[in-house]
């Protein structure tokens, strides 16, 4: 039984707005899924209403295998954190997370025992008496966290409840909110614009844009297959290279370009009329001086540097393709010979066939 399944779920507004549209998902008991997409996408709408906050126009949300469609949001067994943390000012920190226990009707001290023993666990102990409004952001994150997680839910949705926080405590929380939802094994689903957490965080990911979901996937397939062009550009740091005449070969496929013919993986099948994009991931490609390019690497390009820069260990060039489209290559600053080369030095640009991966247009 999934913990929860999603089958042709739809969202449209009475002025005709559609912000979902055939949404089908099904999620495994412990899974942590991350919607993940650009602002006005849908993410968050799908999570209100799997949540109950929104209603749906069409389709079924079960939760366990039981169909909660038009059930009220008090009556799901989910928990929800929202990116302000939505908690009371006046009210204390052992009371903020004991709140939503209030409904359930459970004794003083067995509603003193929960709050005490998820305090311990997100050691919040020594704060329990002090209000929510008097602590630090990473402070109000847990609290936010601890609250949603002591009813117990079957589910907890968290809708960019890290965006408030700065890089440092982003890092930290993420770490820290993985190994719990592993400790407690409880299904998580996660909403997020930054592709970082997304790929950081998620057992699967599932991919919007504009009300429809383009790809759902473990991290590692949406980052290095993407189904769709959106996918392509959207995830990663992908150079995209049009070509026609796809020729399929197997389970690999070549198309001409302006810069010759790059062979990669198929994404779906290929109309011979079709314009297809070639993804070829920044970190994938071997970028050398063209004085010294040796060996006949697969997926050649030549053109000059037209910018550099480090982070970090990390090498970032941009590579102009004879002034008609440029590609970023990234490499590692340990390489001196490359650390060395200069804006307007003519380079060879590779790239293995494996890692590049051919998509239809649009």
């Amino acid at each position: 039984m999934y913990d929860l399944q999603l089958t042709g779920v739809g969202k449209t507004y009475p002025d005709g707005t559609v912000a979902v549209s055939d949404f089908d998902l099904v999620v495994e008991p412990g899974e942590f899924v991350a919607f993940l997409g650009p602002s006005g996408c849908g993410k968050s709408t799908t999570l209100r209403m799997i949540a109950g906050f929104e209603a749906i126009s069409n389709g079924d949300i079960l939760i366990k295998g039981k169909n909660v469609s038009t059930t009220p949001p008090e009556k799901r067994p989910t928990s929800m954190i929202f990116q302000n943390y939505a908690l009371f000012p006046h009210m204390t920190v052992r009371q903020n997370i004991g709140f939503g226990l209030d409904v359930k009707g459970l004794s003083a001290a067995d509603k003193k025992a929960k709050v005490d023993r998820i305090m311990d666990m997100f050691g919040l102990s020594e704060f329990a008496d002090r209000k929510a409004d008097r602590l630090s952001g990473g402070q109000r994150q847990r609290i936010a966290l601890a609250r949603g997680l002591v009813v117990e839910p079957d589910i907890l949705l968290l809708d960019e409840p890290l965006g408030a926080l700065d890089a440092n405590l982003r890092r930290v929380i993420q770490n820290e909110l993985k190994l719990l939802q592993r400790e407690l094994g409880i299904t998580f689903v996660f909403v997020t614009h930054a592709q970082s957490e997304a790929l950081g965080l998620s057992d699967r990911i599932v991919v919007m844009n504009r009300g429809r979901v383009e790809q759902i996937g473990t991290p590692h397939e949406v980052y290095a297959a993407p189904a769709t062009e959106f996918v392509a550009r959207f995830i990663g740091s992908n150079a995209i290279i049009e070509g026609v005449n796809p020729t399929v070969e197997g389970e690999m496929a070549s198309v001409d370009t302006a810069f010759g013919r790059i062979r990669g993986r198929y994404a779906a099948s290929m109309a011979s009329d079709a314009v297809v994009l070639a993804a070829i991931p920044a970190e994938a490609m071997r970028i050398q001086p063209a004085s010294a390019a040796a060996g006949i690497g697969e997926n050649r390009l030549h053109g000059t540097v037209s910018m550099k820069h480090a982070v970090g260990s990390v090498g970032h060039f941009k590579v102009d393709l004879d002034g008609r489209q440029s590609v970023d290559v990234q490499t590692s600053t340990d390489n001196e010979v490359l650390m060395q080369l200069a804006i307007g030095d003519a380079v060879v640009v590779d790239c293995p066939s494996d890692r590049v991966t051919l998509v239809g247009q649009g």
